[in-house]
């Protein structure tokens, strides 16, 4: 399977995660400063994609993700940059339009914006949503969302927020328009529901073979065709780290992966990740994107075709990782992992 947009795009994806510098966390304020210094120097080595994705604890100090990516297009002027994801189940759509329009503005054209439904849900109680609404909160407001997005004024009603009727919403797209990727982790009515809408499929793929993804990307083309749109992009999200060596990249993300797995468990439904598991999870056919540039390369060339896939993003980085080996993984992603895959999948295509 293979996809029919010709150019791929690289990314990477950060949830603000907490950096440890000589073995004691840094401050939020200081992580969040960090982040910024990672999306510049994403831009001076030919990434083309910069997100972050919305969390709000301790280890993911990261709840306003697009005064950050604010942060990174003043000072850069190629590079995209967006959410990896937004939650837009607990917050307003409206008031996302607004930032990432406000965003698309400031960046001349770059921004975009991933929403998702919430995998990690520290943010409904923090926000006053309840759990059992989890379906409707997300369907309402991505049907919202989606005529925000068209030109013109609005007017919706629905159970979670309050009437629109052919209200202007402000600040307008200026340039082209505003994409829109829809993040999925595992459930098809997400994949229906961005065929739907027209936006963009988004891949969370965290764990097990990302072989097993193939039939979304299916399941997506023809949902497309059913509803009479237009093909769209898939993308691929996927955690990993590079270092010069298979052996210093396991060595130095295993730690902070192995915790913060263990941390998150009882809530996810994660087991506790073992030495075992780990190899699994960075072998060939595992979730993680772990090892030098070439072993990362292989991997990422390897998968991308099997998904019908177009873009792929690297989230990096895990609480406890250092800033100098995250500066590490940026440049050698960027340098060194994106035109090996590039040159992997052009011979590809010729053979």
């Amino acid at each position: 399977m293979t996809s029919q947009f010709s150019s791929p795009v690289f990314g990477l994806d950060t949830f603000g995660d907490l950096n440890h510098e000589q073995g004691r966390p840094a401050s939020h304020a200081q992580t969040i400063r960090n982040v910024v210094e990672q999306g510049v120097l994403a831009e001076e080595v030919r990434v083309d994609f910069f997100g972050i994705g919305e969390h709000h604890t301790e280890d993911f100090p990261m709840p306003a993700g697009d005064v950050v990516l604010a942060a990174i297009a003043a000072r850069t002027s190629r590079i995209r940059v967006g959410s990896a994801v937004t939650v837009l189940s607990s917050d307003d759509p409206v008031r996302v339009f607004q930032r990432f329009s406000t965003l698309h503005a400031l960046s001349n054209g770059r921004a975009e914006v991933i929403l998702g439904r919430g995998s990690s849900i520290e943010s409904f109680p923090l926000f006053g949503f309840d759990l059992a609404d989890y379906e409707q909160l997300f369907e309402e407001k991505t049907e919202l969302f989606a005529e925000l997005v068209k030109r013109g004024p609005v007017t919706w009603s629905g159970h979670t927020r309050a009437a629109l009727n052919g209200q202007d919403i402000v600040p307008h797209i200026e340039l082209g328009t505003l994409p829109v990727w829809i993040g999925v982790g595992g459930s098809p009515y997400s994949v229906i529901r961005a065929a739907r809408h027209g936006f963009s499929l988004m891949l969370a793929i965290i764990g097990g073979s990302p072989a097993r993804f193939a039939p979304f990307s299916e399941l997506f083309r023809q949902a497309l065709a059913k509803f009479g749109q237009e093909p769209r992009p898939i993308g691929v999200h996927s955690p990993g780290h590079v270092a010069e060596t298979d052996e210093q990249a396991r060595d130095e993300f295993w730690p902070a992966y192995r915790d913060i797995i263990t941390r998150l468990g009882p809530s996810r439904g994660f087991p506790v990740p073992t030495p075992d598991f780990y190899e699994r999870e960075v072998g060939p056919r595992g979730a993680l994107y772990v090892g030098s540039p070439e072993t990362v390369a292989r991997k990422i060339a390897e998968n991308l075709p099997v998904l019908g896939a177009n873009r792929f993003d690297l989230k990096f980085g895990m609480p406890g990782m250092s800033q100098t080996s995250l500066m590490k993984n940026v440049e050698l992603y960027g340098t060194r992992v994106i035109p090996r895959v590039r040159e992997l999948l052009g011979a590809a295509s010729l053979a």
